[in-house]
């Protein structure tokens, strides 16, 4: 049997699947009409693991791994290290600090994108963002060290 992309691809979904399990099994269920903090990472660990063994088992239809270039290996690993770095310091400085730092980061030295329009549209999308997750879904993100300046009502700040 030759060894395909796509037995790689679905055996990593798998044990990404199963790790997942494995670190959100101590997170309550809950039930369907009031699920709990496990039932996400429950459903998407489900999900991962049932697509990535049915695309283990349809391999046949993808190119051998021998046969993919890894010219894009840098590229994935600057993604990766750079998601890593603000998954590290999200609960430290906060979602807007991290995702602006995230998102900026990637569009200038990922897409290589010019540096002014790609700060100001980072800005504008994390700033709608934790309005629509903190204000509107009440959803309360870690602010980090603007956590006083976000937090403090409007009509103190009126005053």
């Amino acid at each position: 049997m030759k060894l395909r992309a796509d037995h790689v691809a679905g055996a990593a979904f798998v044990g990404f699947g199963l790790l997942i399990l494995a670190t959100s099994g101590d997170l309550p269920f809950g039930n369907l009409s009031m699920p709990g903090a496990g039932f996400m990472p429950n459903l998407i660990a489900w999900l991962l693991i049932g697509l990535g063994a049915l695309l283990a088992v349809r391999a046949q239809e993808s190119a051998p791994l021998s046969d993919i270039g890894w010219n894009d290996f840098v590229h994935a690993l600057t993604v990766i290290v750079i998601t890593a770095v603000c998954v590290y310091f999200y609960e430290i400085l906060g979602f807007i600090i991290t995702m602006f730092v995230m998102m900026f980061a990637l569009l200038l030295l990922v897409e290589r994108r010019n540096p002014v329009p790609a700060a100001l549209y980072s800005l504008l999308v994390v700033l709608l963002a934790f309005n629509l997750f903190d204000n509107i879904l009440k959803a309360k993100l870690p602010a980090g060290p603007l956590d006083a300046f976000l937090r403090v009502p409007l009509r103190q700040l009126m005053m």
